[in-house]
C-alpha cells in the first residue's frame, strides 16, 4: 500500500538525514584545530554544563533578553517539533498512545504550530528580519510548520497517514541541506 511505502520512505529519509549530518560533523574536523591565543581557564565540563543549562537562559543572552517573546515562541516551537518527532516515531512502530499522552502531544504540537507560524509571519512582516533572511529561512520554517500541522491533524485523523509521512520525508531530507540541521549541530557545537 501507499502508506506502507511511505512508512519505509520515512525510515530511509531519517537514515539519509542522520548519515548526512554525521558526514557534515566529520567534515568539520578537516578544517583542523584552531589555534587558541588565550590559555585555557576553568573546567571544560563545567563549560559544557553551562552551555546546556544556564547559558540557554534569556538573561545570559543579550539577543534573547531583548526579544523575550521571540525567545519564548522559540521554546514552544522546539517543544512542538520534539513532540511531533516523538509522535512520528511512535506512529512508525504502531504504538497506541494513552489519552493523556496524546493530549500532551496535541497541546505541544498546537503550541508549536502557533509559534512557528507566528515566527514566520514576523520574519515576513518585519523589515529588518526580512532583509536579513535568505530563502532557506522561509523554506525551513514552512517545512517544519507543515510537519507540525500534519502531526497535529494526524492525532485526530489517522487517515492522513500518507500525507503525514510524505511531509516527514520532505523534512528529514531537507534537514542536512538547510538551517534545520541546527537541531543536530546544536549539541555538537555546545560540547566543542
Amino acid at each position: 500500500s501507499v502508506a506502507l511505502l511511505l512508512k519505509y520512505g520515512v525510515i530511509v529519509s531519517i537514515f539519509i538525514s542522520l548519515v548526512s549530518l554525521s558526514y557534515l560533523v566529520i567534515k568539520t574536523f578537516s578544517f583542523g584545530k584552531r589555534q587558541m591565543y588565550a590559555a585555557p581557564k576553568g573546567d571544560a565540563t563545567k563549560g559544557i554544563v553551562y552551555a546546556f543549562g544556564k547559558g540557554m537562559m534569556p538573561w545570559e543572552k543579550e539577543s534573547a533578553m531583548n526579544h523575550l517573546p521571540t525567545y519564548i515562541a522559540g521554546i514552544f516551537y522546539h517543544a512542538g517539533v520534539f513532540a511531533a518527532i516523538v509522535y512520528l516515531l511512535l506512529t512508525l512502530v504502531s504504538v497506541a498512545l494513552p489519552g493523556a499522552i496524546l493530549f500532551i502531544i496535541r497541546l505541544l504540537c498546537l503550541a508549536g504550530v502557533i509559534a512557528g507560524v507566528g515566527l514566520l509571519v514576523k520574519r515576513i512582516l518585519s523589515t529588518p528580519m526580512r532583509t536579513l533572511s535568505c530563502p532557506d529561512d522561509f523554506a525551513a520554517n514552512a517545512i517544519v510548520d507543515l510537519f507540525l500541522i500534519s502531526a497535529l491533524v494526524h492525532t485526530f485523523y489517522p487517515g492522513i497517514t500518507p500525507y503525514f509521512f510524505l511531509v516527514a520525508i520532505v523534512m528529514f531530507l531537507y534537514i542536512p541541506l538547510g538551517k534545520i540541521r541546527h537541531c543536530f549541530f546544536f549539541f555538537y557545537t555546545r560540547i566543542l
